[in-house]
């Protein structure tokens, strides 16, 4: 593994930039279609940048190891990093429990886990296929 230098803070907070502005136009875009308590926005992009980071992590890690690690850095930790929206996620959770809406709120977390986890093993899978 080699050292980080200015280059890969670079590289990552270019991707990471890209990536909260890819979040923002899809969570925004989403909810405004849907207009409902359920935070559709957040759970569609956790549920893509999950299914993107198993295809990365197979293209990056085990079929490509030896590209320079600036390429890992700029998909992997900055623009998925960015793009997926965990504390987000977990706040979304906890204004529908503040709100009462609690059967919505379970739904929302258990969804969103367990569909995540499903999407990053599907994208391992893929990224295997495909890479």
């Amino acid at each position: 593994m080699t050292s980080m230098n200015i280059w890969h803070w670079l590289i990552i907070g270019f991707g990471g930039g890209l990536g909260a502005m890819g979040r923002f136009a899809v969570v925004t875009s989403i909810n405004r279609l849907h207009g409902s308590f359920y935070p559709w926005g957040t759970f569609t992009v956790n549920v893509v940048g999950s299914f993107i980071m198993g295809l990365a992590f197979v293209f990056f890690t085990l079929k490509y190891p030896n590209l320079p690690m600036g390429w890992r850095g700029f998909v992997m930790i900055g623009l998925l990093g960015a793009f997926t929206t965990f504390s987000s996620f977990a706040l979304e959770g906890l204004t529908l429990l503040q709100q009462h809406h609690y059967t919505l709120a379970l739904l929302y977390m258990l969804a969103s886990v367990i569909i995540c986890l499903i999407a990053v093993t599907v994208g391992f899978g893929a990224g295997k296929l495909i890479f």
